[in-house]
């Protein structure tokens, strides 16, 4: 299975997400895009330092605009707020079955934007990721027989 996170400048929550379920999920491709993304750029440096103080790893990432073309190559788009679906539904309608919130199963509400914050925001945002995160793991991961 192939996971597509977005959010909108592809260098806070999206590479976050993707971080945490490509360590999770071996056995799947995780990649991430923004609706307005600040293309080429690195993680925002706050976000990564609150995310590795939790043990997140990132490997190399570059922001890139969500497409499309990006879209179709994956099963699964998990979005950080309701308009990133709708705007992804706005250049590819096709692919509305496919895009979630990231808390679809954890009171499917948004995560809020911390570019530009305070390390704190940063923090709550990071937990927030976590907790959406870890309910979809629950489902997506084989259940372990008792």
């Amino acid at each position: 299975m192939k996971i597509l996170t977005v959010c909108v400048g592809n260098i806070c929550r999206s590479p976050v997400a993707e971080a945490i379920l490509s360590e999770k999920l071996p056995d799947y491709e995780v990649a991430s895009a923004g609706i307005g993304a600040l293309v080429g750029s690195d993680v925002d440096p706050v976000a990564r330092e609150v995310a590795e103080a939790a043990g997140v790893v990132f490997g190399d990432h570059a922001a890139r605009q969500f497409t499309r073309g990006i879209g179709e190559q994956h099963d699964l788009i998990l979005v950080l707020e309701g308009g990133h679906k709708r705007e992804i539904e706005r250049i590819a309608p096709e692919l509305s079955g496919r895009v979630m919130r990231l808390t679809r199963w954890n009171g499917d509400a948004d995560i809020p934007d911390p570019y530009r914050k305070s390390k704190e925001y940063h923090e709550y945002v990071f937990t927030l990721i976590q907790e959406a995160t870890a309910a979809w793991l629950s489902r997506l991961l084989p259940k372990k027989s008792e």
